[in-house]
């Protein structure tokens, strides 16, 4: 019998050790699902999936990607759109120009700028400068009263002056130069 004791002295030694180990690899495992439960359910509140509302996540879904489809197209649009920075060229000194109107002389002065946005076309627009002021003189000491005394007729006189300065730079440089031109004084007397 003693070696009978013995045996049961022994096993009841070993049982205990195996549960205690079993026991603390199950609080070990539900430990750390219980943690990563913890962490999931964290980020679903911070991101705002557990609000509740499923339908207000949708929504700002789809402005998130209305308004990246926006920002596209105004990206686009920019690129495509942009322009480069406007260059203003003076024209030098005022043009005067004398005409008669009921027997009586008149005076027209006028100073003008040329914008383009081309870096090389000042110089070229300068270059030209004695051609540009001789035609543009010409064509202003041309016109009446009537024209010159009317909105209309201002308008009329910027086209056509806009209309020579790219006439001529076409024909002396191959390419327009002014996309506008702009009174910055008109006089008459």
């Amino acid at each position: 019998m003693a070696i009978d004791d013995q045996i049961d002295d022994e096993e009841p030694e070993v049982k205990p050790k195996k549960k205690s180990r079993l026991l603390l690899i199950i609080v070990s495992v539900i430990t750390i699902l219980l943690l990563i439960a913890i962490s999931v359910g964290a980020t679903l509140y911070m991101t705002g999936a557990l609000s509740g509302d499923s339908e207000s996540v949708a929504q700002s879904e789809d402005e998130q990607v209305s308004e990246n489809k926006k920002n596209k197209k105004k990206k686009k649009k920019s690129s495509k759109s942009e322009k480069k920075k406007p260059i203003y060229v003076e024209m030098g000194d005022p043009l005067i120009v004398n005409f008669i109107e009921n027997n009586q002389i008149r005076y027209l002065q006028v100073k003008m700028e040329v914008m383009t946005r081309d870096e090389t076309m000042p110089e070229k627009i300068k270059e030209h400068m004695p051609l540009i002021r001789n035609n543009l003189l010409m064509m202003l000491s041309g016109l009446d009263y009537e024209t010159i005394s009317t909105f209309a007729g201002k308008q009329k006189i910027r086209d056509e002056a806009l209309a020579e300065i790219q006439s001529i730079m076409k024909e002396q440089t191959g390419e327009k130069g002014a996309e506008e031109l702009y009174f910055t004084s008109f006089v008459m007397q």
